[in-house]
Formats: C-alpha cells, sequence, structure tokens
C-alpha cells in the first residue's frame, strides 16, 4: 500500500524537530479508513444493479436505512431496511412473514431454514441486501391456496411437533430434500435433517412423516 510506502521511505527524515516528514498516527488512520470503504464499495456494488431502491453513489451502506426490493415466493416486495438486518429479520419484521423462526439467531439450529434460488440456508445469517435479484421461498409459499403441501400435511398426520418453533425450518428442509431424492430410506432422512434441532425431541415422527410424504409428492 502507498501509505506505507511513504512510512518507510521517511522514516529515517521523521523527527521531534521535523515531525511533517513522518507519517502521523492521524493520517495512518485517515489512510486505513479510506481504503476500508474503498474495500467496501466494491463488494456491495454488484447489488446497485439489480435494484432502483439501492445506489451505490456514496463509498458504503448505512447506516441509515436504505430500500430494497426482495422476490419472496413469488412476489416482488418493496421495503426499507438498515443494511445490517438479516433476512430472517426483514422477513418476519418487515414482510410479517412469520413462519419463519428466529431461535438461535447464529446459524446453529436451523429453524430459520428459507430457499434462496433454489438452494437452503439459514435466513439468521444472511443479510437481506445480499438477496436482492433473487427469488426467496418461505413455508408460507409451500401450500397451494388452503392445500397444504404434502409434507405440511404429513408433519401433521404424524404428530410430528411440539412447540412448533423448528417446525417450519424442519419442514423447508424436509421438502427440498425430498424434491431431490424422491424416494429415501430412513437413514437418508436421518442425514438430511441432521442440521435441524430439535430440543423437544420429536425427530422419530419427523422422519415417519418425512417418509410418508415421500409417498404422495
Amino acid at each position: 500500500m502507498d501509505i506505507f510506502k511513504k512510512q518507510k521511505s521517511h522514516k529515517e527524515d521523521a523527527s521531534p524537530e521535523n515531525p511533517a516528514k513522518g507519517l502521523s498516527r492521524r493520517g495512518f488512520l485517515k489512510g486505513a479508513g479510506l481504503t476500508t470503504v474503498g474495500t467496501m464499495a466494491l463488494q456491495t456494488g454488484v447489488l446497485g444493479s439489480t435494484t432502483k431502491e439501492v445506489t451505490f453513489e456514496e463509498k458504503s451502506l448505512g447506516p441509515d436505512a436504505v430500500g430494497i426490493r426482495l422476490n419472496v415466493n413469488g412476489k416482488n416486495q418493496s421495503l426499507v431496511v438498515e443494511p445490517r438486518t438479516t433476512l430472517a429479520t426483514a422477513l418476519r419484521d418487515n414482510l410479517k412473514l412469520t413462519g419463519t423462526k428466529v431461535v438461535c439467531d447464529r446459524g446453529a439450529c436451523s429453524a430459520c431454514t428459507v430457499w434462496v434460488d433454489g438452494k437452503t440456508v439459514n435466513s439468521c445469517l444472511i443479510l437481506a441486501v445480499e438477496v436482492v435479484g433473487k427469488k426467496i421461498s418461505t413455508i408460507e409459499g409451500l401450500a397451494n391456496g388452503h392445500e397444504l403441501h404434502p409434507v405440511q400435511q404429513a408433519f401433521i398426520d404424524h404428530d410430528a411437533s411440539q412447540c412448533g418453533f423448528c417446525t417450519p425450518g424442519m419442514i423447508m428442509t424436509a421438502t427440498h430434500f425430498l424434491q431431490k431424492h424422491p424416494k429415501p430410506s430412513l437413514e437418508d432422512v436421518k442425514i438430511a435433517l441432521r442440521g435441524n434441532l430439535c430440543r423437544c425431541g420429536t425427530q422419530p415422527n419427523v422422519f415417519k412423516a418425512t417418509l410418508a410424504a415421500a409417498e404422495k409428492i
């Protein structure tokens, strides 16, 4: 970096009598700060092409809220969020899609599982501004009107939930798994759902429900 070269070249000239030739602490921090801002601008600039609400003429986002547009369950939704807002929070607080649960809030339990461009993700670990232009699916998007998805119905039929906090994430993971593995074994289901934790201990019924749903999809 230029600032480090400058520091090295003037090291011998710097002295208490002639401090102007050295690199001051304030000057170093100022230069480092500008470099950081430039890096952030490059990292976030990609989003500028996907939404009219968010512009990146400034060198960084925040701390003020910004307008973004998300495609959730096939519908475009406009919302205003702070750049630090997670997808889980945006879904629950801004769009009132409270089917997605936030439990551990650090990606350990998978209760907040949704699909982003067809892949399962922990929505508590992704910022809302990161998924602009992508297709998001939540538990609310599985049913066909008043007709439940076979996995949703199987969870009811086999009593696969107790407190219900982990249930939406379980269903989203199980449904995604069955789309790719329509005839799974019990061991396959156990492996597929091992990242979704249930403190109530209903995993045996979750496995039964998933296997039952596989026969109807």
